[in-house]
């Protein structure tokens, strides 16, 4: 299949790269608006919630099957089938007037969207010579940075201009168009989907993915709100993820065709790469979770406002993108690239846990510059380090296990930081109440204070006390929060100093001759 040139080349990556984006706003931007979506259909936050943890689950068990999938459907078709459904689940998602029907149609379009994440970066890197193929992974990455952000920002204006449901159908004509794009810009490969009847579709492999990966990502996601073990339900999933995916690693080691090759990850390269990759999503998905809740709970941001906080950084850090994937191709090794990136990321969280409680709206620019060229500086080399060293045929199972990676990463990231915000807003609440100096000379001063201002405001008397101590109540729970975060803030910064010294198992490739290359990619295809 010879590469595709100029205008043909452009189409395939703006459509692919539009896909990832696509995908990956819809894993956030459902976040803000909860509480419309409980309102319209008469439901509590808890169970509406269902709706974000429906779709990551969908997501996390697709995404590693993509790879068999797209071999034994035929690339382009599964892709485009995917976004047909993807598009489909979208418009029926924002005609649905229940909150079962929501859930359903959100889990389809999990299924859906799961696959427009490995198989556009497959697509988009066939689109590329071998020598090329950092740019490609450059211009993939602004994908993923762009997102997870977009999310908040995008579904925070339609919350405040329109309804919900134009979250869901904002998709149809992005999935229109990107569906005709492929359908008549990219080609199939040679044999592609030939060989389905030679090709065993791996049952027990799939169920045992499906039990103990989808179980995993409930427990992640609902363990908080479930209190952790305390349910039984919890319990239960625990304990089927845990046999589900140690049996599932042991069958799929020890069968001919495996729904999943784990066997790519013999590849010392590839395993370590892993790690990187999943400690990256753990941050990624961590922080755009942690800031927009800081903002919006204790800095009192719109949703629209904390989106827009996020975007100049993060478009500023989208634009190094391109330029790294330019370096890269011209043979600059990308392991000082991921030192520095994870050295910036941590650099960015220790600033933010060192944020003043009456930091203003642009005071976390600047932390968020430098986490948007710490996640440029470390995505990109880490997305072309997944495939450095493989086999071409093993091409697509490696690129489908270091997406699942980081999905894993971002929602263990979420699960552990909702649980350690919880901890650390217990201890700091009670540390700051026991520092309250009630029933003295300044405490009164203090309520006397605040009731005047209420009266004066008001007019109410005799609410005026109780009213006043809720207001001392509300801030002191506020000023915990906010130490809860940046204590957050501070535990992702050494998540990410105590991988940097792995990178001495991370492996450059070898310079290959134009030829060998050309062969290899020939191979490939």
């Amino acid at each position: 299949m010879a590469t595709p040139k100029g205008f043909a080349q452009a189409i395939i990556v703006i459509t692919t790269v539009s896909a990832a984006i696509m995908e990956l706003i819809d894993t956030s931007i459902v976040n803000v608006a909860l509480n419309d979506i409980s309102g319209s259909l008469g439901v509590s936050i808890e169970d509406v919630s269902w709706v974000i943890t429906a779709y990551a689950i969908a997501n996390v068990i697709i995404i590693p099957l993509t790879g068999f999938l797209a071999e034994y459907f035929g690339r382009k078709n599964y892709y485009i089938v995917s976004m047909i459904i993807f598009t489909a689940a979208s418009y029926l998602c924002g005609q649905s007037d229940s909150l079962i029907e929501l859930i359903i149609w959100r889990f389809v379009q999990g299924i859906g969207g799961g696959a427009l994440l490995s198989t556009s970066q497959a697509i988009l890197f066939d689109a590329f010579e071998p020598k090329d193929r950092p740019m490609a992974a450059g211009l993939f990455g602004m994908g993923i940075v762009l997102g997870p952000t977009l999310g908040p920002t995008l579904g925070g204006w339609i919350i405040e201009h329109n309804s919900w449901p134009l979250i869901f159908l904002i998709n149809i004509p992005i999935g229109i168009i990107a569906t005709f794009l492929a359908f008549t810009f990219i080609d199939k490969k040679e044999g592609e989907g030939k060989g389905k009847d030679a090709i065993k579709i791996d049952y027990t492999g799939i169920m045992l993915l499906m039990a103990g990966i989808g179980c995993l990502q409930y427990v992640l996601e609902r363990g908080e709100s479930e209190e952790w073990f305390n349910s039984e339900t919890i319990r239960y999933c625990s304990g089927i993820a845990f046999i589900g995916l140690i049996s599932f690693v042991l069958y799929e080691l020890n069968i001919k065709q495996p729904a999943v090759n784990l066997r790519v990850l013999k590849n010392r390269n590839l395993a370590f790469t892993t790690i990187f990759t999943f400690v990256a999503g753990f941050g990624l998905f961590t922080s755009v979770f942690v800031y927009p809740v800081l903002a919006q709970r204790v800095m009192g941001f719109t949703a629209f406002e904390t989106g827009i906080s996020l975007l100049p950084p993060t478009l500023a850090g989208v634009i190094m993108m391109p330029i790294i994937g330019k370096l890269m191709s011209k043979g600059v090794t990308p392991i000082p690239f991921v030192i520095v990136g994870f050295s910036l990321f941590s650099v960015y969280a220790f600033y933010s846990a060192s944020m003043p409680p009456d930091a203003g709206k642009w005071d976390f620019f600047w932390p968020l510059l430098i986490r948007a060229f710490g996640i440029s500086m470390s995505q990109l080399p880490l997305i072309n380090q997944a495939v450095v060293g493989l086999a071409p045929k093993d091409y697509a199972a490696g690129i489908s296990l270091n997406n699942m990676i980081r999905q894993l990463g971002g929602a263990f990231g979420i699960a552990i930081a909702n649980n350690y915000v919880a901890q650390q807003y217990f201890k700091h609440r009670t540390n700051l109440v026991s520092n309250l100096p009630s029933g003295g000379a300044q405490w009164n001063e203090r309520v006397n204070a605040i009731s005047q201002g209420i009266i004066a405001k008001t007019g109410d008397v005799h609410g005026a006390t109780q009213r006043a101590y809720k207001m001392i109540d509300m801030s002191v729970d506020r000023q915990a929060y906010y130490l809860s975060y940046l204590d957050t803030f501070r535990l992702v910064g050494i998540f990410f100093i105590v991988v940097i010294p792995l990178v001495m198992f991370l492996r450059v490739k070898k310079t290959t001759d134009p030829s060998a290359a050309a062969k290899a990619a020939a191979e490939a295809h």
